[in-house]
């Protein structure tokens, strides 16, 4: 049986760049084309590929039948087993393992960089990996001798804030869309409209009604255009301005060490403006470090209202001299933070602010839960914000 494939993902299916970069809206046949790809490659000798999303939480239930199906379609189904986390083919020993870049027990990126052997590394969804250093430490463990290396990442662009679309598109000047090579990687861009002839009519009904009443929606999720800023943002009514020096200001603080950065923010109010001032983004920084930080922008007598989840830092910056307390918690503190903040114009200096602003959105709109993402310096700034609108119903978390 012949399976047809659109001609848009023949490079894929070569061995002439290491990157490769798929990028689409819905229906347009990329996970498809890549897992077809992936189980042909199998039946070269010496190939250990690496599938990763940046959550998986059991392979052998949400990823794996996907995989089954294609191999049924090429009708070689007697030519591999099965294990919880991987695909082998029997004939040739060549082998598709599944993880999870984030699991229950944490990051996995240090486990993943060290698999010894990996000659192909897809990443599936990559859109939601948000660390370029995450990616890096695995791509550069991608390095096995004697075979063909190549590194595929399947996305549904999401902002140009992304680093994906830094990397790939704004630092190489190529336009989003673009179908060919470039520098050392090779782009593949496709829609429902190349994949047409497999799509159901009330998929296509569906799109044309997105088409006709969101255009853009259209645009980003079925067309696979990058967004300004992310859809569903909390906070949009905010300018680039400078911090007004004059206003009474205290600072909000939020720690971070690996993952997350430590963060501070000057905050002032006047009138329905809110005025803020990016002043630390850093992550891996220890205690030492943080106060010398300090000793160099905050007055002693300045307020510094920090996360009360780290009492023995925030201890430590008290006996260094510092005047800072710890935030106040409640019930639904987070939800009420963020909807007495949206009642105020924003006036923002600081490019990971701005960054933070274009990509914090709803995770759940109806419950009014936002992402954990994209929130250290917004999380710094309620944190101070209670205090400046000396309101002792309003607590913060």
């Amino acid at each position: 049986m012949k399976i047809k494939v659109h001609n848009k993902f023949k490079p894929l299916f070569k061995k002439d760049t290491r990157y490769y970069l798929l990028t689409g809206g819905r229906g347009s046949s990329k996970s498809f084309s890549v897992a077809l790809y992936l189980c042909t490659l199998t039946f070269e000798p010496n190939q250990k590929i690496l599938f990763t999303r940046y959550t998986l939480t059991s392979a052998k239930i949400s990823i794996i039948p996907e995989f089954i199906e294609k191999i049924e379609l090429l009708n070689v189904g007697h030519k591999f087993k099965l294990t919880n986390d991987s695909i082998v083919n029997i004939t040739t020993g060549s082998v598709i393992i599944f993880k999870g870049v984030k699991t229950s027990s944490g990051n996995q990126t240090a486990a993943l960089k060290s698999l010894q052997g990996i000659t192909t590394w897809v990443y599936d969804e990559a859109e939601e990996e948000e660390s370029e250093s995450n990616f890096d430490k695995i791509d550069l463990s991608i390095r096995t001798k004697g075979v063909y290396n190549k590194v595929v990442l399947i996305l549904n662009p999401s902002t140009k804030e992304h680093w994906i679309y830094k990397k790939f598109f704004e630092n190489r000047n190529v336009n989003e869309g673009f179908n060919g090579v470039f520098e050392n990687t090779t782009y593949i861009h496709t829609t429902y409209l190349d994949n047409i002839i497999n799509l159901d009519e009330s998929f296509i009904k569906n799109v044309e009604l997105i088409k006709e009443r969101n255009p853009e929606k259209y645009k980003h999720m079925i067309l696979g255009g990058w967004l300004n800023k992310a859809e569903g943002v909390i906070f949009s009514d905010w300018e680039i301005g400078a911090f007004d020096k004059s206003l009474p200001f205290i600072w909000g603080m939020d720690f971070g060490y690996v993952t997350d950065p430590t963060t501070l923010v000057k905050v002032a109010v006047k009138d329905n403006n809110l005025y803020l001032k990016e002043c630390l983004y850093k992550q891996h920084l220890g205690t030492n470090e943080i106060i010398d930080i300090l000793t160099n922008i905050v007055d002693p007598n300045d307020l510094i209202v920090a996360d009360n989840a780290e009492p023995r830092l925030i201890s430590e910056l008290q006996l260094a001299g510092f005047n800072v307390v710890p935030c106040k918690k409640g019930k639904d503190s987070i939800k009420n933070g963020l909807a007495r903040m949206a009642n105020y114009h924003f006036i923002v200096e600081g490019n990971n602010y701005i960054k933070e602003l274009n990509n914090y959105v709803w995770n759940d709109r109806k419950s009014n839960t936002p992402i954990d993402n994209h929130n250290h310096l917004i999380d710094a700034t309620r944190y101070a914000f209670d205090d400046l609108v000396q309101d002792s119903n309003f607590i913060f978390m």
